[in-house]
């Protein structure tokens, strides 16, 4: 990280109030960790700042969040969603998809409620998703939970649009609520690619290997958005039927589809798994292919490691060393969100 701790915070704020001149970069580290006091004084002058200068801010900001875990930019994400303009508002939310205090929950139920941007009511029942998980988790009050069931439920069966209750259903994916499994199932055969493709993304939450079937067939469609999230539900619920034909996807036209591929023989392991994924590796010639088949092998160690538990005990310690949850495909944080393309009428298999 460059030497930024000398630089007074003023002179970040005027900085970024002159428009006519680059922001230096450096500069960005001074959002991290950011005191009541900081807080204060960029609220001040927030609103001066034209909203591209703002929208380019929050853009660099999440770059360097995601390239640097040690830095935080949580109070900036939770200022910047009182923003008034929604891109920057939906850019906080994304920001903050790696922190899981309790009370941001509130805050998202709020923005899935009210906010006049649909796209931002989206990201935030993608957002809410992670709290789904730690209600089954018990990590958060029962209340809570129950809370942010009732209103993704009601979101989902409501008449909002239709990324926004797409995005509740693939949150409610975690749920062991008995109305999530009728749910995906209407998703799944539904005529919509879109549905179809968010319900096998909620099938691949559920941890329920009653999908497998339908995530089955869905590999071998012909578009490549539900192959891709066929191709992902298989690896989390650890489809072993799936390895030939994700083998076979591993020369797939769709990038996704290969990369979800790549990621779901990772977690499933078995014979032939290294191999094919060290012989991708030796032949790519694509820095950052190569960058995720060495996160892909790292992750089928420790597929493998939790496959010879049960004779040789591993220090739970050890394994959440090696093991960060966070490098598969973006899970939580809804990066896939895009605006709904009412136009596509191609069938879904």
């Amino acid at each position: 990280m460059p030497n930024a701790t000398n630089i007074p915070f003023q002179r970040v704020l005027d900085a970024l109030l002159d428009s006519e001149s680059t922001f230096p970069p450096r500069y960005l580290y001074q959002f991290s960790d950011l005191e009541p006091k900081e807080v204060a004084e960029l609220a001040k002058i927030w609103d001066q700042v034209p909203s591209w200068r703002r929208l380019a801010l929050m853009e660099d900001i999440e770059e360097l969040g995601l390239n640097d875990l040690l830095l935080s930019f949580e109070a900036l994400g939770r200022f910047a969603l009182k923003d008034s303009d929604g891109k920057i508002r939906l850019l906080a939310l994304r920001i903050l998809g790696e922190y899981e205090s309790s009370d941001l929950a509130t805050t998202y139920l709020q923005m899935l409620e009210s906010d006049s941007e649909m796209e931002v009511r989206a990201a935030a029942a993608t957002a809410l998703g992670r709290f789904v998980y730690d209600g089954e988790t018990e990590a958060i009050p029962e209340k809570l939970y129950q809370h942010i069931l009732d209103h993704l439920l009601n979101v989902v069966n409501g008449a909002d649009a239709e990324l926004v209750r797409r995005m509740a259903l693939e949150s409610l994916g975690f749920s062991c609520h008995e109305q999530v499994p009728s749910l995906i199932d209407t998703a799944f055969h539904s005529d919509s690619i879109d549905w179809v493709a968010s319900a096998l993304f909620a099938m691949g939450r559920s941890a329920n290997e009653h999908w497998a079937p339908q995530v089955l067939s869905m590999l071998e469609s012909k578009m490549p958005a539900v192959r891709q999230e066929a191709a992902r539900a298989a690896g989390e619920l650890e489809i072993r039927q799936a390895l030939t034909r994700l083998y076979e996807l591993l020369d797939d036209p769709d990038e996704e589809t290969r990369l979800a591929s790549i990621w779901s023989l990772s977690q499933i392991g078995g014979n032939g798994v290294r191999e094919a994924l060290e012989l991708l590796y030796s032949e790519s010639e694509d820095d950052d292919e190569q960058a995720y088949l060495e996160k892909a092998l790292d992750n089928l160690e420790y597929t493998e490691e939790i496959r010879l538990m049960p004779f040789f005990e591993l220090p739970e310690q050890d394994l959440e060393e090696d093991y960060d949850e966070d490098d598969g495909l973006d899970w939580f944080t809804g990066d896939g969100i895009e605006e709904e393309d009412d136009d596509e009428e191609d069938p879904v298999d």
